[in-house]
């Protein structure tokens, strides 16, 4: 992988204006659209048909579209409940092993909210449940599987930069997902320009050292915030909330950099991918 790949989480409002109205044509849409990879949402649980999966699998191979998936929401790794700790290792399973049967690698969970505890101790149950979903992997042959921890728009979420960082220590597969619109949200709006995503990429190669920092995932989106952070995704055309995608780019062209970039604007996300990817291509013509 030696450049980006953009694409979405889930399919746009064209998806059905275009005529398309099965999950078996999400292949055909996401090449139609110019893109090169797509996120399956089973944010409300697992429920992937083993057929309907093969059909998905064929029609992305045949069109070299690189799936993802994102995992339930209720994943809770630093829950005060030992059961929902537990819980959320079986739903990285159950997730894996969809995401294998649509010819993915890649799991992005969110870690969950730190509740009635320090950060610290948020952190340290987290890191815990990390390392028990990657030897439950392991142990189900899924060792092949690459679990992806998010970074969250909300203060009260587990999920800064470092936060997330610190879970992929746990084991070097473990790859982050930076989701650049929620470190946006949950700092006020911070990131203006290239000084602060070149922060953030620094920080990556800074602590963890390998092909992770070049070939990471994220998420990128418009989102509107207040002062407890993410308050709602946005699309390209809305101006007022950021960040902005420009110097984002020219970092990745720059330092040679080839994340998979998946776009979560609202209702808009094919189109506005096709925005960042004709953008970072346009780089390469001067």
């Amino acid at each position: 992988m030696n450049k980006p790949l953009f694409g979405t989480a889930g399919t746009s409002e064209s998806f059905k204006t275009m005529g398309y109205k099965s999950s078996a044509q999400v292949p055909e849409y996401t090449a139609a659209m110019g893109l090169d990879a797509f996120e399956y949402q089973c944010g409300r649980g697992v429920r992937l048909g083993q057929e309907l999966a093969k059909t998905i699998r064929a029609g992305a191979e045949a069109r070299g579209i690189c799936f993802s998936l994102h995992a339930p929401y209720y994943i809770s790794m630093s829950s005060m409940e030992e059961e929902k700790r537990v819980n959320s290792v079986s739903y990285i399973l159950q997730s894996a092993a969809a995401v294998r049967a649509l010819g993915g690698r890649r799991v992005i969970f969110h870690a969950g909210s730190c509740g009635k505890q320090s950060r610290e101790e948020a952190l340290e149950k987290a890191l815990d449940t990390m390392a028990r979903m990657q030897a439950a992997l392991d142990e189900a042959g899924f060792e092949d599987i690459t679990l992806c921890p998010e970074t969250m728009g909300k203060v009260g979420q587990l999920g800064t930069l470092d936060e997330v960082l610190a879970l992929c220590k746990v084991d070097k597969r473990i790859t982050p997902c930076i989701d650049f619109g929620h470190l946006n949200a949950r700092d006020g709006g911070w990131i203006k320009g290239t000084e602060q995503y070149a922060f953030i990429l620094d920080r990556m190669a800074q602590e963890l050292g390998d092909e992770r920092a070049v070939n990471f995932h994220a998420h990128f989106s418009r989102i509107e915030y207040t002062t407890g952070g993410e308050k709602r995704h946005l699309t390209f055309a809305d101006t007022v909330f950021g960040p902005p995608f420009e110097p984002l780019m020219e970092l990745l062209f720059q330092r040679r950099l080839a994340p998979v970039i998946v776009c979560e604007s609202a209702g808009t996300q094919a189109e506005d991918a096709a925005v960042m990817k004709r953008y970072y291509q346009s780089l390469g013509e001067g």
